[in-house]
Parts: C-alpha cells; sequence; structure tokens
C-alpha cells in the first residue's frame, strides 16, 4: 500500500508546528541522499516532491552528447531519440527517471534518519526564532525533572533550563509544580537550543512589579533602580513622571495588594519601596529605611558616604549581617560607611586633638584641615603640598601646616623608636656582674682549671 505522503506532509507540518516547504525540502534532502548511497555519488541525481500524485520521484541527469565519454554523465544522441526525447540535441539535458523501488534497506534507512534529522534541526531553529525576540520576558511552565540541581521546565514546545545559581535559595519545587522565571538567554548552537530561565535577576522582580502595577505598564511610573537578596529583601526606587500619581502608593495598591501579589510569588521576599530623588544624600537616606540618619558627609572623590545615625539606630541601618547597608550601597551606586553618633563623636574629638597638636597650627586652621577630611597628622603629614587645596588656606600658609606636620610625626616616630631611660638603666644594671663570689664558686673556678695546666707549674717548681 502506497503511502500518502500529501497527508504525511500535512501531519509533521501541524504537529511540528514547522511550514509545509520546510517539511518538503526534508523529504526531498532524504530521497536525495538515499538515492546517492543506492546509486553512487558519480551519478547526477535530483528529487522532485510531486504534488499531485503525492510521492518524491528521482530523476537522473544526463547531456546528450554524439560520442559519449562518460557513460555516468552522458548519453548517446540516438540512445536520447529513442528512449527519451526524439527531438533532443546534442547540449541539452534530459531527465531519466528512476526506480525507487531498487533502493535498499540500509538506504531507507539512513534516510529516514536524514529525514528525522532535518525536520529536528528545523524545529530547533523555528523554536529559537519565536524565543529569541522573547528575552526578559516572564513565562510560566511546569517543572519537568531536575538535573544536577537544575531544574528543567516545560514551556510546551520546547524545554528550559533553570540554573541553582538562577533559583531562589530555600525555594521547594517538585515535579509537576508550575513556575514562572524571566527568559535570560536564547542559544542556538550545534548541541542544540538552549533557553535559560533565572528567578534571582532583578528585571525578575521589575517584570513582576510591571505585570501588577498598571501605571508601571503604561510607562507613568518608572523603576529607576532595584536592589536585591533573593529569598531575603529588596528595595525598589521609583519615580512618578505625573505629580498627581504617587510612585509609592502605585506599586503598593489598596491595602498593599499588588505589592503582596509580587512577595507571594517571591515566596516571602520582604520589599522596600522608596521614591527616587536626584540628590544622592538623600536618595542614601531613603535607603536605609527603616533607620533614621542624622548627618551625611559626601567624599566625591572616592565616591562615598560616611552617614551619622543614632546609636540606637545603627544596628537597624545596618541590618541583619549587613544586609539594609549592602542593599542600600546597591541602590545607590555610593560606598557607604555607617557609623552611630557617639563614634562619630569620638572619631572627630581624637582627629582635632591629633591636629591640634602639631605645634603651630592654631585652632582655626586645624578645625579648616577637619572639615575638609584631614583626620590625623599622619594622614596631614603624608598630603601632596603641590596638589593641597583647602578653602581658607593660603598655598604658602599650606606648606607651612604639611612641613610642621611632617616634623611632629618623625620627631613622635623617634621617640617611639627610641627606649626609655629606665629601661636603658635596667639593661645597664643588669649587664654589670657581680663582683663578690662566694667560696664555693671561688673554690669551683679552682677546681675548674684545666690538670694539664697544674701539672706543668709543679714540674717548673721543682725544674727551680
Amino acid at each position: 500500500m502506497a503511502v500518502d505522503l500529501n497527508r504525511v506532509i500535512e501531519q509533521v507540518s501541524k504537529e511540528k508546528g514547522i511550514d509545509r516547504t520546510i517539511v518538503i525540502n526534508a523529504v526531498e534532502e532524504m530521497m536525495h541522499s538515499a538515492a546517492r548511497r543506492t546509486f553512487g555519488p558519480e551519478r547526477n541525481i535530483e528529487s522532485r516532491y510531486n504534488n499531485d500524485i503525492g510521492e518524491i520521484e528521482l530523476f537522473e541527469i544526463k547531456t546528450v552528447v554524439e560520442r559519449v565519454a562518460n557513460p555516468a554523465s552522458e548519453v548517446d544522441l540516438d540512445e536520447a531519440h529513442d528512449k527519451y526525447d526524439p527531438d533532443a540535441q546534442p547540449g541539452d539535458e534530459i531527465l531519466i527517471k528512476l526506480d525507487t523501488a531498487t533502493m535498499g534497506r540500509i538506504a531507507a534507512q539512513a534516510a529516514k534518519q536524514n529525514l528525522i534529522q532535518h525536520i529536528r534541526d528545523a524545529e530547533r531553529k523555528q523554536i529559537y526564532n519565536e524565543f529569541k525576540d522573547r528575552k526578559s520576558e516572564i513565562v510560566s511552565g511546569i517543572v519537568q525533572r531536575f538535573e544536577r540541581k537544575n531544574m528543567i521546565v516545560n514551556l510546551g514546545r520546547t524545554e528550559a533550563i533553570l540554573p541553582e545559581k538562577e533559583q531562589i535559595p530555600h525555594e521547594r519545587y517538585r515535579q509537576g509544580d508550575r513556575i514562572r522565571a524571566l527568559i535570560l538567554d536564547v542559544d542556538l548552537s550545534e548541541k542544540g537550543l538552549s533557553i535559560v530561565l533565572s528567578r534571582t535577576a532583578n528585571l525578575f522582580l521589575m517584570k513582576l512589579f510591571e505585570q501588577e502595577v498598571p501605571e508601571i505598564y503604561e510607562g507613568i511610573v518608572e523603576i529607576r533602580q532595584c536592589a536585591r537578596e533573593p529569598g531575603g529583601r529588596a528595595k525598589v526606587a521609583v519615580y512618578s513622571k505625573d505629580s498627581d500619581v504617587d510612585p509609592v502608593g502605585a506599586c503598593v495598591g489598596m491595602k498593599g495588594t499588588r505589592v503582596q501579589a509580587v512577595v507571594q510569588e517571591l515566596r516571602g521576599e520582604k520589599i522596600d519601596i522608596v521614591p527616587w530623588t536626584d540628590d544622592q544624600a538623600e536618595l542614601v537616606c531613603r535607603a536605609l529605611a527603616p533607620a533614621k540618619v542624622s548627618k551625611v558627609i559626601i567624599d566625591e572623590d572616592e565616591h562615598a558616604m560616611e552617614v551619622i545615625v543614632p546609636d540606637d539606630q545603627l544596628s537597624l541601618a545596618i541590618g541583619k549581617r549587613g544586609q539594609n547597608v549592602r542593599l542600600a550601597h546597591r541602590l545607590s551606586g555610593w560606598k557607604l560607611d555607617v557609623r552611630s553618633d557617639s563614634e562619630a563623636e569620638e572619631e572627630a574629638r581624637t582627629a582635632r586633638a591629633s591636629l591640634n597638636a602639631i605645634p603651630g597650627i592654631g585652632d582655626i586652621n586645624a578645625e579648616l584641615l577637619y572639615q575638609w577630611g584631614f583626620r590625623s597628622a599622619e594622614q596631614l603629614a603624608d598630603a601632596n603640598e603641590n596638589n593641597f587645596e583647602v578653602e581658607g588656606i593660603s598655598p604658602e600658609r599650606a606648606r607651612q601646616v604639611i612641613h610642621a606636620a611632617r616634623e611632629w610625626v618623625g620627631r613622635k616616630r623617634a621617640e617611639q623608636a627610641r627606649p626609655s631611660d629606665a629601661e636603658n638603666g635596667a639593661e645597664a644594671t643588669n649587664a654589670v656582674p657581680n663582683p663578690s663570689l662566694e667560696v664555693s664558686d671561688a673554690s669551683s673556678a679552682i677546681n675548674a682549671v684545666d690538670p694539664g695546666e697544674s701539672r706543668t707549674d709543679a714540674e717548673d717548681a721543682e725544674a727551680e
């Protein structure tokens, strides 16, 4: 019973979602490969799909010549007139139909393998074209299986991988559970199609808010910055283009319904939403919430901030294992040094005392130097006098101050290196030998004389 290829091609095209033309090309390639294996690679063979009869036809192409030199590619003029085309002329190409029934079982099996491979490649390419433009989108799938702690997720037409590093810590899924994740990367290589998912990316959190908050989807509210420690806490800075729309309130929703939907999707990850501001110091203060900030000192050169908080707010500002200050650093992009009021006051007192100890510097200059970031005489001594700029101190006075600091630090280090008089006296006393010897010590000393030397002395006495 002959197989109706039209029906088979339609079925494969529908099931795999592949264009019918691609399937036909794959079948033609399959038959061409099988024919070359059966009839030999030296013969010029062409395969064509006949849509009317639903079959693949094989043709051998030969050139009409008056005298045959290569039987594999040429045919005699008389033979061409008798068997194929009475009107054939030298130089014409004629198509000679081959009998497909003569192809062997091995060739047919190889052709089948080739067809399967072609269809798989076409399917992968089509799925790649479908997903390559869906990067940074959230997709939903079903947990299929686990491979070395990596999760394989069924997305319907294909499978994706959720690597261990892209999974939220302490999240547990079982086979068959539904999961949502962000498409992180789509790649098509010789090894096949690879779709990588993520639940730890900052963009995943931002896309969840975009789905839950219409104002973000419409572009009225923007998420300017986001920082996460997946599974623990996240901070989101939002900004509203419309002065009548509260960005924080829009993200929180009525009775917190919108933010709670995001929290539930992230399995209880706490989310702090703060309003964005271009004032970086104010942004840092908001990012450190719920802790209150007393003062912020900005160092533009180092892109750092020293944040002073009340003593009872220090642990709150730092957070559990430093989590709060880490997230504030990532949200703002500034290096943060959080200190308590008492610690800052003690450091300021120590710094002022160190600067005031330099001879001839004066209280006013010491205060000016402290305000410009100098915290000790040693730090001032290491300053470059050519690049020294402090408002209120002239260049000449600056050189004098730096030289005075260097002399003071040099004397101080020399004094620390030189031992004290008391230590010197104690060492000298320990070095003087004891002039008195006890009798037992003297006897021991006498008995310790070399016997050879004693005999020599006695012999000298007898000789005299």
